[in-house]
C-alpha cells in the first residue's frame, strides 16, 4: 500500500459466484485536498460484508446506490480525522462511516455517510465496526426490538459464528436462554459453544430439520435468522406457540440466481406465529442509546467483540472472498493501518 497516495479497490467487472481477485481493480490516485466544511479522512479499518457482492454485481442494497464498472466498492470503516474544516469535527477525533475501499477521503460529513465519534474506551477502534458499529446495533435492535425475548426461552440462531450471530448468542445467554447455534463444521460448532451456546448444530451434517427437533424438543420460542434458504424453512417445521423469527440477513442466498422460496410459510400460521424483518438504518434515531448499553455491557465483560481480521488493505479482495466460503469467524474486517485507543 502506497502511504503517499489515496489507495483504491474498484469493480472491475461483475462477478459470477463468488469473488475473485479480477472482478477488482486496484488504483492509486492523489490524496485528496480538502475545501471549507469538509475533513480529510485516514483510514484506520474497513468493513467485510456480504452485501458488498451485491453493490459488485449492480443491485441496490442497505440504503447505498448500485456500482457501475469502475466505481469505488461501497463500505464502512473507521478512519482518524487527520485535518479539519469543517466546525463540528476537530483533527485527531475517530469516527466510524462510509469510506468506500479506500485509503483516503475528503468528507462534508453528510448525513447520508452516516458519519459517527467513536467513544473512547480504552478499546481496540475496530469495535467501531463490530460491537458499536452496524453489526453489534443489528444483533441489538434486531434481538431486543423485533424479537421480543424473554428469560429462558430456547433461542435457535443461524450465522451463530458469524458477527451478528455471535453477538446474539450473548445476548440470549445474559437472559439465560437455552441457546442452540447453528455453523458449518466442527471448528465452528465448537467456538460457538465457548460463546456460550448449549448446543451447537452443524448445518453440514445433514438432516437439518430432525437435528433441529432433537435440540428443541418443545420448539422454538425465537429464532433469529441470518442465512435464510433451507435453514429457515427448517426451523419453521419446529416452531412453538407464539414464536417469532427475526430475520435479519440471508447469506445462503446471496451466490443463487433465483431467490430461494419458503413453501412451508403456513406454519406461522398454524403456531400463531410471527415472522418479522428489519433494516438497521430504520433505527438511527436510538444508536445512542443503544450504544450507551451496548458500552456499558462491554466495560462490565457480558459481551465481547468476536473479530476475523484480514491484515492489510491489499488482502481486501480475499477477505471479502472468504465470507462466502465459510472461513471466517465474527465480524469481518480489514485492519488497513496498526493502531489502537491509547490507554
Amino acid at each position: 500500500m502506497n502511504e503517499a497516495k489515496n489507495c483504491q479497490w474498484r469493480v472491475a467487472r461483475r462477478p459470477e459466484g463468488n469473488v475473485v481477485r479480477k472482478d477488482f481493480e486496484y488504483m492509486e490516485i492523489d490524496i485528496p485536498d480538502i475545501q471549507d466544511g469538509e475533513v480529510l479522512l485516514k483510514t484506520l479499518y474497513l468493513n467485510l460484508a456480504p452485501v458488498m457482492r451485491m453493490y459488485m454485481s449492480g443491485e441496490s442494497a442497505a440504503g447505498e446506490q448500485s456500482l457501475d464498472i469502475g466505481d469505488v466498492i461501497h463500505g464502512r470503516g473507521v478512519a482518524e480525522i487527520i485535518e479539519s474544516k469543517h466546525s463540528d469535527y476537530k483533527e485527531g477525533e475517530i469516527v466510524q462511516g462510509q469510506m468506500g475501499w479506500q485509503t483516503y477521503k475528503a468528507s462534508k460529513m453528510t448525513d447520508k455517510e452516516k458519519f459517527r465519534k467513536i467513544p473512547d474506551m480504552g478499546a481496540p477502534y475496530s469495535l467501531g465496526l463490530s460491537l458499536l458499529g452496524m453489526t453489534g446495533l443489528s444483533a441489538y435492535f434486531g434481538y431486543f426490538s423485533h424479537g421480543n425475548p424473554n428469560r429462558g426461552e430456547t433461542v435457535v440462531i443461524s450465522g451463530a459464528a458469524g458477527g451478528v450471530g455471535s453477538t446474539v448468542v450473548q445476548f440470549a445467554k445474559m437472559l439465560d436462554c437455552y441457546v442452540i447455534g447453528i455453523a458449518g463444521g466442527e471448528e465452528k460448532c465448537n467456538f460457538i459453544e465457548s460463546l456460550g451456546c448449549d448446543e451447537s448444530i452443524d448445518y453440514k451434517s445433514g438432516d437439518i430439520v430432525n437435528r433441529i427437533k432433537e435440540a428443541a424438543p418443545n420448539g422454538i420460542d425465537l429464532y433469529f435468522d441470518n442465512v435464510g434458504g433451507d435453514i429457515l424453512s427448517a426451523c419453521m417445521e419446529n416452531l412453538a406457540m407464539n414464536s417469532r423469527i427475526v430475520h435479519c440477513g440471508s447469506i445462503s442466498e446471496y451466490l443463487l440466481d433465483e431467490p430461494f422460496g419458503l413453501k412451508n410459510y403456513t406454519n406461522l400460521r398454524r403456531t400463531n406465529s410471527s415472522l418479522k424483518g428489519f433494516f438497521i438504518y430504520n433505527h438511527l434515531h436510538e444508536i445512542d442509546s443503544a450504544e450507551e448499553q451496548l458500552v456499558r455491557w462491554i466495560k462490565d465483560e457480558k459481551i465481547k467483540s468476536v473479530e476475523h481480521v484480514v491484515d492489510g488493505f491489499m488482502s481486501m479482495p480475499e477477505g471479502l472472498a472468504q465470507l462466502y466460503d465459510g472461513s471466517n469467524h465474527g465480524v469481518a474486517l480489514c485492519q488497513v493501518r496498526h493502531c489502537t485507543y491509547s490507554d
